[in-house]
């Protein structure tokens, strides 16, 4: 906590206003909240209930998972009764802004002598597909942060592990140590580091209850705005966790309809590629590296910096290319706008949560069609084919010189009619705008697009069926199926 003549404060420089609410705020507040639980933003008692089982019920199984890797490792009888692991979780659940039907990101953390890639994706992984309860596993070893993804009597879970550098784990373990970070390897420092900056988030705010219901507007907001996505470029949880958090600090004492109205003030005016932090980047005494653009060049390329709070502090949205951050910016500020007028009592919230109209803003389109032979096939083939969506994006950016800008949809569109399994990805295409304009400029990203599918086509998992199509589509060419029920609107007249 920083310290101003003798206040203390939350972040890195003072609140820009410590006001507290009016009656209107009061209100507007009443209003939002009653927005976001007509959007069914909020899970009933019963399906809280059904988590708390699922959690319960997946510590025991690590628990037992770990005593038998010991029985079988021949180590003695007080090791294995003094063997644990422990489960935590992070991200959404753990910040209190889960809804329905939302995933769990759960962390087991476990003793030295328990390995990831032998014991956790294997044995682990054979105990999980035995079980009746446990659907479509999906172990994914090789990502950035290794992950077993499953649903868990219905609940879907995504797992990650980390074995400590110690022989036992104690019940009430605190993760949040920086001394926990020891002798760990890369996956295993990313992994904790999920939950260290949950937590890390929870106390840099001055009110949590508050800091909830921003962050759900936000994320319902980012949703219906197509921001949210941190695969595709723009913004996932953690970012839009860390961006409200920021504005909490700033206005301690606002509450939330005032919060959302500061969000998009502020980040309308923020200037980029200045980074947002909660707190001061610490060197730490591990040696870890931390985000510094002037130690790292990487670092420096980055267009949106959003810093994690806890050791060591990463940039959590280095996805972000030129293009996402143009759309996001106008976003704001198209939002902010919308609030000014809130304020002014001439609009109703419901005027924020206005749905993109993507498929009509844009003349031009990339089309990226992802064939498989059967589900399961085309749910890995499309996960892969998403996660280098971005570097298209990227490629387009270089090759024109950034004069072509994409702006991808964050999610997938499925042709129901189509034979054998298929979904669709889109990218709007539009010129840079203030370039001078030159009568047919057209843009050739034929080899662009050729060296994309190139390197998608090296899946190291590839099977028989597994087939990338991109084509360039026109506004009237969009097929119908992307439009809810099947049916393209009618285009409104022009005016003359």
């Amino acid at each position: 906590m920083a310290q101003s003549n003798g206040k203390k404060y939350l972040g890195v420089t003072e609140p820009i206003s410590t006001a507290g609410p009016t009656e209107a705020d009061f209100a507007r507040t009443r209003d939002l909240e009653k927005v976001l639980t007509e959007a069914g933003l909020y899970e009933s008692p019963e399906e809280a209930v059904q988590r708390e089982e699922v959690l319960g019920r997946l510590d025991q199984l690590v628990k037992e998972w770990v005593k038998n890797i010991c029985l079988r490792k021949g180590y003695s009888e007080q090791v294995t009764q003094e063997a644990n692991a422990k489960i935590f979780t992070f991200g959404s659940y753990r910040l209190g802004v889960h809804g329905p039907g939302t995933d769990i990101d759960t962390l087991c953390v476990g003793p030295r002598h328990v390995s990831r890639e032998e014991d956790f994706f294997g044995v682990f992984h054979g105990m999980l597909e035995a079980m009746s309860e446990v659907t479509e596993l999906h172990p994914v070893p090789d990502a950035h942060v290794p992950v077993m993804r499953f649903k868990f009597s219905g609940i879907s879970i995504d797992l990650l592990y980390a074995p400590l550098a110690v022989w036992t784990i104690p019940e009430d373990l605190d993760i949040s140590q920086e001394s926990i970070l020891r002798n760990l390897d890369e996956p295993s420092v990313r992994s904790l580091n999920g939950c260290r900056v949950t937590d890390q988030i929870l106390r840099l705010v001055p009110n949590i209850e508050h800091f909830r219901t921003t962050l759900r507007c936000m994320k319902l907001w980012a949703r219906k705005r197509g921001v949210y996505s941190n695969v595709t470029g723009f913004l996932g949880g953690v970012n839009w966790a860390l961006l409200v958090a920021r504005i909490c600090q700033l206005y301690p004492n606002a509450l939330p309809s005032m919060l959302v109205s500061r969000f998009f003030r502020v980040y309308t005016q923020w200037r980029w590629p200045n980074p947002v932090m909660l707190c001061e980047i610490e060197e730490g005494s591990l040696g870890l590296s931390v985000w510094d653009p002037r130690k790292n060049p990487r670092d420096r390329t980055h267009q949106m910096p959003i810093i994690t709070p806890a050791y060591p502090c990463m940039n959590s949205s280095y996805n972000v290319s030129s293009s996402t951050l143009r759309v996001m910016v106008e976003e704001f500020s198209r939002a902010n706008g919308i609030c000014e007028v809130i304020e002014m009592n001439k609009a109703e919230w419901s005027a924020l949560f206005e749905p993109y109209a993507f498929f009509d803003a844009y003349k031009n389109y990339l089309q990226i069609d992802v064939f498989a032979a059967d589900n399961d096939d085309l749910r890995r083939w499309k996960g892969w084919v998403e996660s280098r969506l971005r570097q298209l994006t990227l490629k387009i950016e270089k090759h024109t010189y950034g004069m072509l800008q994409c702006h991808p949809h964050p999610c997938d569109f499925v042709d129901e009619s189509k034979e054998g399994k298929h979904c669709a990805f889109f990218m709007g295409l539009q010129k840079r705008q203030g370039l001078p304009s030159q009568e047919g400029q057209q843009f050739d990203i034929r080899l662009t697009v050729e060296e994309f599918r190139q390197s998608v086509t090296g899946y190291q998992l590839w099977k028989e069926g597994m087939d990338i199509a991109v084509s360039h589509v026109r506004r009237r060419q969009i097929p119908a199926y992307v439009f809810p029920g099947g049916t393209k609107p009618a285009r409104p007249p022009k005016v003359t």
